[in-house]
């Protein structure tokens, strides 16, 4: 069944038009009454829905039963990672949320190939928003992860924004650790790189910070592979 985000209130039994998004992807599809849909607004399960009317630019549907049903990871996984250039960011945010990451915040860090400020970034962060979303709708997922606003990595850091009790850093330092969290530990904030990797600064500052360091292997990956096996490998240790 065709799954939509419909970011307004639900509740079985009202009638409702859809929110431009949503009713353009139904009449996209070419949905005709009667047709039935699910629809979810991210605040908790999804609604079995049926439309009743197709207009010109809406798209008007019954709402019917609820189901209190969620796909998020066991763990609860942010994702703190140096935006890869080109459209590797748009791959990194889909694969990501199909994976289960809580949040995703994209930085900027010294050796990054892909900068952003200002109106452009305001414009890459609702683009990445609408990735989520549309990755959410393909994978079942009834939350949709917030992707943060586009910052820069040392400042990130400083203002404190690496909350989690468990950070993790990615690093290619020798003597740093596998990556391995116990069962029940609670929230992760894996923090990955560019593809020329931290500066020693940097990465001297995120341990400043609270985050351990930590190795996906003895293997070089790009940067957006190793961030969604850290996602992959987090989620397997819960």
């Amino acid at each position: 069944m065709p799954r939509f985000h419909c970011p307004v209130p639900l509740a079985s039994g009202e009638a409702l038009d859809l929110p431009p998004g949503a009713a353009r992807h139904v009449q996209v599809l070419r949905m005709q009454p009667g047709h039935r849909i699910t629809l979810f607004n991210g605040e908790g399960g999804e609604f079995d829905a049926v439309v009743e009317r197709m207009g010109r630019s809406d798209v008007g549907v019954r709402i019917e039963a609820h189901h209190a049903v969620e796909r998020e990871a066991a763990r609860e996984v942010h994702l703190a990672a140096v935006m890869p250039a080109n459209e590797r960011m748009d791959w990194l945010v889909e694969k990501a949320t199909e994976l289960g990451a809580a949040s995703i915040q994209p930085l900027v860090a010294e050796r990054s190939v892909l900068r952003l400020a200002g109106e452009r970034a305001a414009k890459k962060q609702a683009h990445w928003q609408a990735v989520a979303v549309a990755a959410c709708e393909q994978c079942g997922r009834n939350r949709v992860p917030a992707v943060r606003e586009v910052a820069d990595l040392r400042a990130w850091l400083a203002n404190g924004n690496a909350s989690q009790a468990h950070r993790l850093l990615l690093s290619l330092r020798a003597g740093t650790r596998p990556l391995r969290i116990a069962a029940g530990d609670g929230a992760a904030l894996f923090l990955s790189g560019p593809e020329g990797g931290f500066t020693e600064a940097e990465e001297e500052a995120a341990l400043a910070a609270g985050f351990q360091p930590v190795t996906l292997g003895p293997r070089v990956l790009r940067a957006e592979t190793a961030a969604l096996a850290a996602l992959a490998a987090l989620a397997a240790l819960a």
